[in-house]
């Protein structure tokens, strides 16, 4: 098992019963944002009788990805726990979603950056540096600094 795996696991047991979570939201809180495939492979590979509650773990639009039994499945544990479950397979994530009672993993020890700016990396020395705040357009045409 990779360690991007392991760290997926992590997060996945720690969804609560009767909450779900998205694949994408499992992959940053495991360090990996923008991994949601990634989760998914690694819900896959689970040995059998792994007791991982891989069935808390939905698409981002709060669906069931699975298909057939699987999916059948997914849809008798998540009711099992008391989730609303629609004949489509579709979860109400303001309802059910889980917030994460855990950080980003890649964030920990770090401050967090402020609003609105980027981080980028400064190329002498490798430390990361604050970038200047993004600019957007209203809805005038002009062009302010975000807060």
């Amino acid at each position: 098992m990779t360690a991007l795996e392991q760290h997926i696991h992590a997060v996945v047991a720690r969804i609560p019963p009767g909450a779900v979570a998205s694949y994408g939201q499992v992959a940053f809180l495991a360090g990996a944002a923008r991994a949601a495939r990634a989760v998914g492979r690694a819900l896959a590979r689970m040995p059998p009788g792994c007791t991982l509650p891989w069935h808390r773990v939905v698409n981002a639009r709060g669906a069931i990805s699975l298909r057939g039994a699987a999916a059948a499945e997914q849809r008798r544990r998540l009711r099992r726990e008391g989730v609303v479950v629609d004949d489509a397979g579709r979860i109400d994530l303001r309802r059910f979603g889980w917030r994460g009672d855990v950080e980003p993993r890649a964030a920990r020890g770090r401050p967090a950056a402020r609003a609105g700016t980027k981080a980028r990396a400064d190329t002498k020395n490798g430390v990361a540096k604050k970038a200047t705040p993004r600019v957007a357009a209203s809805r005038s045409g002009t062009r302010r600094a975000r807060a």
